[in-house]
C-alpha cells in the first residue's frame, strides 16, 4: 500500500479520500526540515499547505517519492525545479481558494476604506475617536487589478457590484474576456497613475519578483491604497513602509510577507498598515475544497496516472 503523508494542517476529508482510495496517509504536522527530511523517504507522495516547505535535500531524501500536492495555489514553498530533476510531479488545487482569497482582498480594500481595524482597536480601549476615522467610498473609485486570473477576476466582478471602475493589467487578457469581466486593460504605469485602490493578483517569478518597490511607488498616485493577498516576494517591504510614512501610500493590507511565520516585521506597529497572518484562504469553505482536491489528484496520479493541475507536467 503506497503511504501518502499529510505533512499540514488539512481538514480529515483529505485523509479520509486518501484511505477510501485505498492509499495509506499519515498525518505528521508541524515537523522541522529535519524530521521532515528522515522520514521523508517512506513516502511515495506528500501533502503540503503553506507551512511546510519542501526544499531541494528533503525531495532527494525522498526516495520513493513521486507526487507532491499543494492544497492551495502557490507553490512558493515547493522546489519545483529539483522536484522535476527527480520526476516528481508537483500538482496544486488553483480554483479551490478562489472565492476565499477574493473576499479576503475585498474585506482588505474596505478596511483600509474605513479604517476598521484601527477604528476598533480604539474603540476597545474605551476611546471615541468619530473624526480621526474619517475615511473614503469605493463608489466611484478606481480599483487597479495586477493580475486578473481567477482571484483577479472574482475581485473584479465583486468591485463592480460596489460600483467600482476597474482597470486591469495582466498581459494574458484576452478583449473576449475583458468584455465579459467588463474591465478596461491598461499598462501596468496607466495602472499606476490612475488608481485609487490596487490589489495584486499574481503569482512570483522573475517579472513579479520585487514589483512593489520604490520605483513603481512613485508612479502611483499620491493617497493610493494598496492590498497583497498574492505574495510576499512581489514586494520590497521596506520601501513600502517607506511610501506610507510619506504619505505617496494612504494604506496598506497585507496578509502575505516575504519570510512566515512573520513574528517580528517592519509592518507591525505602523499605524495605516493593516496585517493579517496569511488567512486568505482561511475559510472552512475552502480548506475543505482543498483538501478533497489535493487528495483526489494524489490518488489519481499514484493509481491511475492522471495528472490534474500539474505545474511541471511537461518536465515529468
Amino acid at each position: 500500500m503506497m503511504k501518502v503523508l499529510i505533512a499540514d494542517k488539512a481538514d480529515s476529508l483529505c485523509e479520509k479520500v486518501l484511505k477510501d482510495k485505498g492509499l495509506e496517509p499519515v498525518v505528521k504536522t508541524g515537523m522541522k526540515p529535519e524530521e521532515l527530511k528522515a522520514c521523508a523517504g517512506e513516502f511515495d507522495a506528500i501533502i503540503v499547505r503553506s507551512a511546510t516547505t519542501l526544499t531541494r535535500d528533503i525531495i532527494e531524501a525522498a526516495k520513493k517519492l513521486k507526487a507532491v500536492a499543494r492544497a492551495g495555489a502557490g507553490v512558493d514553498n515547493i522546489d519545483v525545479i529539483a522536484a522535476s530533476e527527480k520526476k516528481v510531479l508537483v500538482m496544486n488545487t488553483p480554483f479551490g481558494n478562489t472565492v476565499s482569497t477574493a473576499e479576503h482582498a475585498v474585506a482588505m480594500m474596505m478596511a483600509l476604506a474605513r479604517h476598521i481595524p484601527q477604528a476598533n482597536a480604539s474603540t476597545h480601549a474605551g476611546k471615541w475617536e468619530k473624526s480621526k476615522f474619517e475615511g473614503v467610498e469605493l463608489t466611484g473609485k478606481t480599483l487597479g487589478v495586477v493580475g486578473c486570473g481567477n482571484i483577479g477576476a472574482v475581485v473584479a466582478d465583486r468591485a463592480k457590484g460596489l460600483r467600482m471602475n476597474v482597470i486591469v493589467f495582466d498581459p494574458a487578457m484576452t478583449p473576449a474576456r475583458a468584455k465579459e469581466l467588463g474591465v478596461t486593460v491598461v499598462t501596468l504605469d496607466e495602472l499606476y497613475a490612475k488608481s485609487d485602490f490596487i490589489t495584486y493578483h499574481v503569482t512570483i517569478n522573475p517579472a513579479t519578483k520585487g514589483m512593489i518597490n520604490k520605483d513603481t511607488i512613485a508612479k502611483m498616485k499620491k493617497g493610493v491604497r494598496l492590498i497583497n493577498c498574492a505574495s510576499g516576494g512581489i514586494m520590497v517591504e521596506e520601501d513600502i513602509k517607506a511610501g506610507v510614512e510619506s504619505g505617496q501610500i494612504a494604506g496598506f493590507a497585507c496578509d502575505v510577507y516575504a519570510k512566515e511565520p512573520a513574528t517580528e516585521h517592519p509592518f507591525f506597529g505602523v499605524g495605516k498598515i493593516i496585517c493579517t497572518p496569511h488567512i486568505a484562504a482561511s475559510t472552512k469553505d475552502a480548506q475543505v475544497t482543498v483538501a478533497r482536491q489535493a487528495a483526489e489528484q494524489i490518488a489519481d496520479y499514484l493509481l491511475n496516472g492522471v495528472r490534474k493541475h500539474a505545474v511541471n507536467g511537461d518536465k515529468i
